[in-house]
């Protein structure tokens, strides 16, 4: 993997991590939530990806799929932005987020050699279940019977074990898209996003437009972190996918659950520092044969 291409995803981890913490403090309802959020994304990212669009030529540069291959993308991202912030609601940050994020990288990767034909290095695939391993030692849950209430421990492991199967829908998806369909990621990425809010627009019924203000007025700093982060995060790693195969860079994005079990440590005091330090060791590991 070239030293650019692991630039872009280790920053795309760091600003992943940031966002979900944040999402972990909203208040209210959840899909009017992300609703706000995906209002904001679309905001964001729609001008940037006009620009982009008028100085590669117009729309004609960019064919048919640039109408549709978004659309599939909006209704995986949908389905992942809901089962996440649900997950959220129901269990801790520090069992939802592992269970999700390390699903989705081994998910994407059997499907990625079975089916893509993508046959990475043995040193890079070494590397690859390194990071795996480091990531489940750090979410590895702690002996202590009380930490986690047994009912929301499985509420967590199951939201988060759906919201990795999501992560692995996207991931493939928007890999093909940025490949084989050759879209540009800030276009491709800033049309899905304004699907994304139009149609998550159709599920406000009365009672979620009643609740529209209060979300906004009690979340407005999370929503907006949130809808700048995603994007940022999102775009560094489908510009990664360009040169580099998803059977990598899918397992190497989620040195963000190290990142974010970290901070978790350190913002929200959570416990078991030593054990979060040799993940993130043998993180760092993974990602040095990924580099190499």
């Amino acid at each position: 993997m070239s030293a650019a291409a692991l630039a872009m995803v280790l920053s795309a981890a760091v600003l992943h991590a940031v966002w979900n913490l944040a999402a972990k403090a909203k208040h209210g309802d959840s899909y009017t939530f992300v609703w706000w959020y995906a209002v904001v994304t679309a905001l964001v990212t729609a001008p940037v990806g006009i620009v982009c669009v008028v100085q590669h030529g117009g729309w004609s540069a960019y064919g048919p799929a640039l109408v549709w291959a978004p659309a599939v993308s909006a209704v995986i991202h949908i389905g992942y932005n809901l089962a996440l912030q649900t997950g959220y609601d129901r269990a801790p940050l520090g069992v939802v987020y592992p269970a999700a994020r390390g699903t989705g990288p081994i998910l994407t990767m059997i499907v990625a050699v079975a089916f893509l034909s993508e046959r990475p290095g043995w040193w890079a695939l070494a590397g690859a279940l390194v990071i795996v391993g480091g990531i489940v030692v750090t979410a590895a849950p702690g002996r202590s019977p009380g930490a986690v209430d047994g009912s929301r421990l499985l509420a967590g492991l199951g939201w988060g074990i759906l919201t990795g199967a999501f992560i692995a829908g996207y991931t493939l998806w928007d890999d093909h898209s940025v490949t084989a369909l050759a879209q540009s990621p800030i276009p491709y990425f800033s049309l899905s996003a304004v699907y994304q809010a139009i149609f998550m627009t159709f599920g406000l019924n009365r009672s979620r437009r009643r609740l529209m203000r209060d979300s906004v007025k009690t979340n407005w700093p999370v929503i907006v972190s949130i809808g700048v982060l995603s994007p940022a995060a999102y775009i560094l790693v489908l510009t990664a996918m360009q040169s580099e195969p998803v059977s990598l860079v899918a397992p190497l994005r989620e040195t963000s659950i190290v990142v974010g079990s970290l901070l978790a440590w350190v913002v929200f005091k959570e416990s078991r520092p030593g054990r979060r330090l040799l993940g993130a060791l043998l993180v760092v590991a993974g990602v040095a044969l990924i580099g190499g």
